[in-house]
């Protein structure tokens, strides 16, 4: 899948670049370089795991050919905090480097956070419960509308409110997304199932069956039509109906039974066989010796 680009303000927004490389460009001060442990981690980072494999192998390209890109950061008292570029930072620990290049921005906590999710959401590095916790901070925390994230990040409201559903999973749900057991199609498909009960079972059958998303989306709406039209219980045999079905059962030495629709309404007749022989002394019993066509 092509990474997205034009995402809200963007990086562009912070980081100067050069009109041909779009690189970041090379003032007459330049970047700076700072000690590496006087940085510390975007505390509004919305990715709660990194791929450690990814991170070594971003170590050994930052060995062979340093920090191409710095380090956006805040000055927070006499330390600094990140705003975007936390995987370059973690290798470049990784790679045993002391100082790394930053550029040094006045940054509001906001806009670390909104930063933070675009620079993630470029790259593909954040999951679909990332994602959703990531905008339902700013909605609770900034006060932000479904519409102004949406504007920030480059996403349609749709789309946001979307991501924001799978909140609503059991926590079941979500670890099986968490797990990558089950896609965000799969489990917007599964919040239309409001027993979760139900849910559950139907991640189970996805998961069982590896079901796509078409194929669960139409598991969900068999479910979902049988909730809205729940079966009637059926009224109890009478002591008559009873009776009925012993007499039967003496008459054709095998199992009968019985059940009504609804009181005074009719019903079934079930008769059981257990061979083919039984069967055929059913016949012979109930057509007089007809023989089968």
């Amino acid at each position: 899948m092509s990474k997205k680009q034009g995402l809200g303000r963007g990086l562009g927004a912070l980081i100067p670049q050069t009109p041909k490389t779009g690189t970041p460009a090379s003032s007459s001060a330049g970047p700076a370089y700072i000690p590496i442990d006087r940085i510390r981690p975007n505390p509004h980072q919305p990715r709660q795991t990194m791929n450690e494999e990814k991170l070594l192998e971003l170590a050994a390209s930052i060995k062979e050919h340093g920090i191409i890109q710095p380090i956006v950061v805040t000055q927070v008292g006499n330390m600094y905090q990140i705003v975007a570029g936390e995987r370059r930072w973690r290798a470049s620990k990784r790679a045993g480097l002391q100082k790394v290049p930053v550029f040094v921005k006045e940054i509001t906590p906001q806009q670390m956070l909104e930063l933070a999710i675009v620079e993630n959401i470029q790259r593909a590095d954040l999951s679909p419960l990332e994602e959703a916790h990531a905008f339902a901070q700013l909605i609770e925390e900034f006060g932000l509308t479904q519409e102004v994230v949406a504007q920030k990040v480059g996403k349609s409201r749709t789309a946001v409110a979307n991501t924001l559903r799978l909140l609503k999973l059991p926590d079941e749900l979500k670890a099986a997304l968490s797990a990558e057991k089950i896609t965000e199609g799969h489990a917007r498909a599964l919040l239309s199932i409001a027993k979760p009960g139900a849910q559950r079972e139907a991640l189970n059958t996805i998961i069982e069956r590896k079901l796509n998303v078409r194929q669960t989306e139409a598991l969900v709406r068999q479910i979902v039509s049988g909730d809205a039209q729940p079966k009637k219980k059926r009224p109890p045999l009478t002591p008559h109906d009873k009776d009925i079905v012993q007499r039967f059962q003496a008459r054709l030495g095998t199992k009968v039974e019985m059940s009504r629709l609804d009181e005074g309404a009719g019903g079934k007749i079930t008769i059981h066989f257990y061979s083919e022989e039984e069967l055929q002394a059913l016949f012979d019993l109930l057509l007089g010796g007809e023989s089968p066509a």
